[in-house]
């Protein structure tokens, strides 16, 4: 295969991967990965790397527009990082020595988990006062509505929020993904966050936490140039196309269940392809 193939097919596949991943929320490394992996052959520390590359451009874009509509709890959002920054630096150091089969199947059972995860209804429970620990460190906030009004929300259970980040971290580190489903465990779930507030937050967060994972892959010479420039150029191009979309789609419920097969299936075949040693 020559390299001007070898680059249209990434930047083919990469802009689908982020144009996916804009839809369902999910970002766009759970279908690179396997994508570089299991059709190109790519080495799945380089394909990590790419992916970890990606997901700092597209959560730097993203992440701005959100801030300046003043709905990212930007307070929350700093302090969760010192938890998954430590988190994807474990990750990363980690991953360098883990065998490459582990990290395939370990990828395959957190993409069936994120399919799952994305098709879940998303319950508002809003909290109106915050806890003692949320109150002292003023992680508590408000955002609009849409119809120029403020809604106010609480933020409860810090320190188990607080330690589920440190988790999706390693798992960021790991397999360079945005771990948006442990995300939204912590802070849906547990802290009991607005789900708008909390996507939006999340996203804020993962390019940072890619970033910190980077600087390991860098060090260790698992970047690489021609793999992660067409790889960054199509999801951002994705991305922006899925952005469009959403905002003149009145349902978004059929787009997961397709994401949710899709990614299942890759799941399958990351995790069998790990446990009898083709990858």
């Amino acid at each position: 295969m020559s390299v001007i193939v070898f680059t249209i097919i990434i930047l083919i596949g990469a802009y689908f991967a982020g144009l996916l991943g804009s839809l369902t929320g999910l970002g766009g490394g759970v279908v690179i990965i396997p994508l570089l992996t299991l059709l190109l052959g790519v080495d799945i520390h380089y394909a990590i790397g790419a992916s970890l590359v990606s997901v700092i451009a597209t959560s730097s874009g993203s992440a701005a527009a959100y801030v300046k509509e003043g709905i990212t709890n930007i307070r929350l959002g700093m302090f969760l990082e010192i938890a998954t920054t430590i988190g994807a630096l474990v990750g990363a150091l980690v991953a360098i020595y883990i065998p490459i089969q582990y990290i395939a199947i370990l990828f395959g059972v957190i993409l069936i988990f994120s399919a799952l995860m994305s098709l879940r209804k998303k319950a508002e429970n809003i909290i109106s006062e915050p806890t003692y620990l949320a109150a002292k460190l003023k992680l508590y906030g408000s955002y609009p509505d849409g119809n120029g009004e403020q809604i106010a929300y609480g933020v409860t259970r810090v320190s188990g929020g607080f330690f589920m980040m440190l988790f999706a971290g390693v798992i960021s580190g790991l397999l360079g993904i945005g771990s948006g489903a442990l995300k939204v465990i912590a802070m849906d779930t547990i802290m009991r966050i607005p789900f708008k507030v909390s996507t939006t937050t999340s996203n804020f967060m993962i390019g940072v936490t890619a970033a910190a994972s980077a600087v390991v892959y860098l060090q260790r010479g698992y970047i690489d140039p021609g793999i992660s420039m067409p790889v960054v150029i199509g999801v951002l191009l994705g991305a922006l196309t899925g952005s469009k979309i959403l905002v003149h789609t009145k349902s978004s419920r059929w787009l997961r269940w397709v994401f949710a097969i899709v990614v299942t299936f890759l799941a399958g075949q990351m995790i069998y392809n790990g446990i009898t040693g083709k990858i």
